[in-house]
């Protein structure tokens, strides 16, 4: 793969009127279930629940985006570890143009190096454009050309407790950014969230659904889809940064593994060094008109962290809810807390 930055992108300001029109009646017909945040309901769509400002953009590229066969997809639920994918597949697919101290992840938040689909910021497809994309999407509700092209797919997922422990931190902070005059009385509680995630009821949730849609998927097209868990590559990074380099079509050399290349992009895309870079401390960023501290995307990272925040029976309770719903799938989140 021989990649350079930037690419052409089209933004969600290119779709029409007549479009966002069609697509905002369709989701004003939608059910509403509100809980999360005040600034949006959650509305379902095709068995996902989706917040109304994404939903217009994930029915646009149904409809509009033509995926290639030599484009990648990294494919996420929220808070699974998507910024540090971000970052490594960045770091090992541009390492020929880019060394660390002028990589684009020293000045452009992560997320804005590898536009999202499902975010509007990448609607379409017209000249060239950087083979890497990434999105939350279920894989039942990815567009048809991304199935039908035979372009491969990234996805990692983490253990559910420590997703939404995550996740009710990141909601939080970005309603308390959106909506000033809000007290914390306003902000949902831990509980009032932890029930509505093991109904199901979360942004691009059930989390088990999403999961083992990528899981069903990456056992019936293994050379296709990668499945990572976070949990496993906080464990062995090296191990699978090699395998994330030959998936993505540019292996690292034996000259370049002796010379410490992998380590030193380990150590570049490392949550201690990301979170310290400075746009990713100060700048601020806008997904659909709604504005979130780039901070709030680099919390902790911590494996086993749900147990700061969680019971002992709440955890358990979501173990046997993933236990139930993946059953037979040869798939587990059995994992210990890091040290």
């Amino acid at each position: 793969m021989e990649i350079s930055f930037p690419f052409q992108t089209n933004l969600a300001s290119d779709i029409s009127s007549e479009s966002r029109e069609k697509y905002q009646k369709l989701i004003a017909t939608l059910p509403k279930e509100n809980g999360w945040t005040p600034m949006q309901p959650l509305c379902p769509y095709q068995g996902f629940w989706f917040f109304p400002m994404f939903l217009e953009g994930v029915m646009y590229t149904q409809d509009h985006f033509q995926a290639q066969s030599t484009d990648i997809l990294l494919c996420s639920s929220m808070k699974t570890g998507t910024a540090w994918l971000k970052a490594l597949s960045f770091s090992i697919a541009t390492r020929t143009q880019f060394n660390n101290s002028i990589s684009p992840l020293q000045t452009t938040f992560t997320h804005e190096c590898i536009p999202f689909l499902d975010y509007g910021e990448y609607a379409a497809s017209q000249g060239p454009r950087f083979p890497l994309l990434a999105t939350h999407v279920p894989y039942t509700c990815l567009p048809k050309s991304v199935i039908d092209s035979g372009c491969k797919i990234v996805y990692i997922c983490r253990d559910p407790k420590d997703n939404f422990v995550s996740l009710w931190h990141f909601v939080r902070t970005a309603t308390r950014n959106n909506i000033k005059e809000l007290k914390e009385g306003d902000l949902i509680s831990m509980e009032e969230a932890f029930e509505l995630y093991c109904k199901g009821i979360s942004l691009y949730g059930p989390y088990w659904e999403h999961v083992w849609g990528y899981w069903n998927a990456s056992l019936e097209h293994p050379e296709k889809i990668l499945f990572l868990k976070y949990e496993d590559m906080m464990k062995e990074t090296e191990s699978y940064a090699k395998r994330l380099a030959e998936f993505l079509g540019c292996p690292f050399s034996l000259e370049e593994e002796r010379g410490g290349k992998i380590q030193e992009i380990i150590q570049f895309c490392s949550f201690e060094n990301l979170s310290n870079v400075e746009v990713n401390k100060t700048g601020i960023h806008q997904a659909q008109g709604r504005l979130v501290e780039n901070k709030a995307y680099f919390r902790k990272g911590k494996v086993g962290d749900w147990r700061n925040y969680l019971t002992a029976e709440m955890g358990e309770h979501l173990d046997k809810i993933m236990e139930q719903k993946l059953s037979g799938s040869g798939l587990t989140f059995s994992v210990s807390p890091q040290e």
